[in-house]
Parts: structure tokens; C-alpha cells; sequence
């Protein structure tokens, strides 16, 4: 199988860059014969090209470990919707914040653009299969848009999305009918030709999708509007900025890239930090600055700010010192001294 992998422009907003997750790490691994691997794919992913028959089915595939792996797949994000199943073994896997051992026959749902990871921090051994299906969503609070192969009924549709959308529950143990369809898109998988089970490959998806609704409508589900609305989006951006502090962010350019408006990005902050989205800024630019201060002795006060997103040293001293009550160098020595204290006590 030829691991082609086709450049995609990332979304990007305003300074935050959200880049669907290319599985580096499983790429190395098959390619070191630590497992078996095969999928179709498009984009960034890697696998043998889907083809126009299936335009919105971004991955779909399956690893096979039957040894101990030293890979995972850290924190990372995908543009749509995800399905895993795990047919066999174990699998360390977290989302949102929960960490749990997958067991087989195990289904997890990830959301467009939420973090999870597979391993912990190495993935187990077991075969673990994925479907991923773009949305055409970048923000939780967008509509959501199947691809226009997906044969659902208009309502059974709408109340999967609904449901999909609106509940935090996203494990799920599951039936023997998940592990057929699994299995029959093992089958489909490793049999394609150039798109030659396009249409099996559809139904197979679209049984998937009947099946995943049928389980939820059985689940005890509380549905949460509040997964869908625009504080949902001000969160993921908050998150994201952590990556780019650096950048020259302005209020306006915050709301724009959070996909929302002023008024309401300024409200979101203020509720999900009890600070204004300025003040959240320079929280946590300075946050940044100090461990900076702490870990590269080497770099002048100059540079620590221009790293941080500061216009200015002097300004940046100017915040540090009200922050901190210690102008940067001083905080940076105190740390020195403390530090040579701690390590001449343990002699």
C-alpha cells in the first residue's frame, strides 16, 4: 500500500491555525513493521486515494497491533466527525479531558475539531478501526452538513445530528452488529481498487450511521444545548491561543477567530475565565514569559517579550512588574538564587 499523502490548507483563523491531524507517528510505525495498517483516504491523511464517489469521507481504515507499540497519537484534532471501534485487545484513548481503557467492542464519537488521543502514551495492542467524514464545520456552533451520499431519512438525520451534537456521552459499548459492519469495511477496505467499492463502502457507512442512531435512541441521552452553541466556539479558541500568544491579537481579530461576534466573544470570556479577553491575554502571556524567564537564561528581556506577543521590552517590564511586584530580571534572578539554594540543601 503506497502511504500518499496530499497537502491540504489548514483552516485558519485569524492568527489560530487548526491542521487536521496527519498520523505521523502511525505512518513510522508501519513503516518500521510494528503493525498492520490500511485505509482510504484523502487530504492530509495517509492511505490509498478515495475518489469523487465518496467526496466528505475524509479516512476510513483500520491498524492491526499484535505487539507491544512504543507510538501514539498525542492531543490532536480532526475536521469532522469520527467513529472508532476497537474489534480486539485494549487501547489507552482520552478525550475531552477523560481518560479511559478501550475494550473491544468499544465505539467513541469525536466531534469536529475536538481534542482526543490514542495512547498513553503508547497505543495498545489491538485492531482499531476509523471513519472520519467531513461536515463542513470549523466551529461548534455551525450546522453541520452531511456529505449528499448519506441516504438517511431527513428526520432520522436530524435527530442523529441532534443527538450527535448535544450530549457529552461519547463512549459507547456496543453489539455484535457494529463488529460485522466493521468487519465487512475491513473487507471493503482492503479489496478496493482505484474506487472500485465506492458504493459499498457508502452503504456500509450509511449501516453505521443507522446503527449509531438505534444505540444513542437506546442510551439514556441528555441532550445539552450548550455543546452547540457559540461559548463552545470562545472555549476552543481560548484553548488554541495557548499556540499563538505571540501573535498581535486584538479584540476584534479574538471574535473574528473565534467565529463569533464582539459583544458576544467579550461575554463567553468573561463567563468561561472572569476576565475580560485583554486581560485573559496578558494573564497569560505573562504566564508564558515567566517560564521563559525560568528555562532560557540565555535570552535577553528583549526577546522573552517579543516571544510572549509584548509590542515592547519596555512595556513588557512595565506589565511584568505590576503583575509581579519584580521587574523581569529580578524575577528571573530570584529564581536563580532559589534554585541554587534547593540544589546546595541536597548536597
Amino acid at each position: 500500500m503506497k502511504l500518499t499523502i496530499q497537502e491540504i490548507k489548514p483552516f485558519e483563523g485569524e492568527g489560530v491555525v487548526y491542521h487536521a491531524d496527519t498520523c505521523v507517528p502511525l505512518i513510522d510505525a508501519f513503516e518500521r513493521k510494528k503493525l498492520k495498517f490500511k485505509a482510504l483516504a484523502r487530504h492530509t491523511y495517509p492511505g490509498d486515494r478515495l475518489d469523487e464517489n465518496t467526496l466528505g469521507l475524509n479516512s476510513i481504515g483500520y491498524w492491526d497491533a499484535n505487539e507491544p507499540q512504543d507510538w501514539g497519537l498525542d492531543w490532536h484534532r480532526n475536521e469532522g466527525i469520527e467513529f472508532h471501534f476497537l474489534e480486539s485487545g485494549t487501547m489507552p484513548y482520552a478525550q475531552e479531558g477523560r481518560e479511559v481503557e478501550l475494550t473491544p467492542n468499544h465505539l467513541t464519537i469525536t466531534r469536529p475539531w475536538e481534542a482526543h488521543k490514542v495512547g498513553n502514551p503508547h497505543i495498545g495492542m489491538g485492531k482499531f478501526y476509523w471513519v472520519i467524514i467531513d461536515l463542513g464545520v470549523r466551529r461548534p456552533h455551525q450546522d453541520w452538513v452531511w456529505p449528499d451520499w448519506i441516504t438517511l431519512t431527513k428526520a432520522d438525520l436530524a435527530r442523529l445530528t441532534t443527538i450527535l451534537r448535544q450530549n457529552k456521552k461519547s463512549i459507547l459499548k456496543t453489539d455484535s452488529r457494529f463488529r460485522d459492519c466493521f468487519k465487512r469495511i475491513n473487507n471493503a477496505v482492503n479489496t478496493d481498487k482505484n474506487g472500485s467499492n465506492a458504493s459499498r463502502i457508502r452503504l456500509l457507512i450509511n449501516y453505521l450511521l443507522i446503527l449509531i442512531l438505534d444505540l444513542l435512541n437506546s442510551e439514556n441521552i441528555v441532550l445539552n444545548e450548550s455543546l452547540t452553541d457559540s461559548s463552545r466556539s470562545v472555549q476552543y479558541f481560548l484553548k488554541e491561543l495557548e499556540k499563538s500568544l505571540a501573535e498581535q491579537w486584538t479584540i476584534e481579530l479574538m471574535a473574528k477567530s473565534a467565529g463569533v461576534g464582539l459583544t458576544r466573544f467579550t461575554h463567553h470570556c468573561k463567563r468561561l475565565t472572569n476576565l475580560t479577553p485583554m486581560r485573559y491575554l496578558t494573564i497569560r502571556r505573562l504566564e508564558m514569559s515567566k517560564e521563559i524567564l525560568k528555562n532560557e537564561p540565555g535570552l535577553t528581556i528583549s526577546e522573552v517579550a517579543y516571544m510572549c506577543g509584548f509590542t515592547t521590552s519596555q512595556y513588557f517590564s512595565t506589565v511584568f512588574k505590576k503583575h509581579e511586584k519584580c521587574s523581569p530580571n529580578e524575577y528571573r534572578m530570584r529564581f536563580r538564587v532559589a534554585e541554587n539554594i534547593s540544589a546546595y540543601l541536597e548536597l
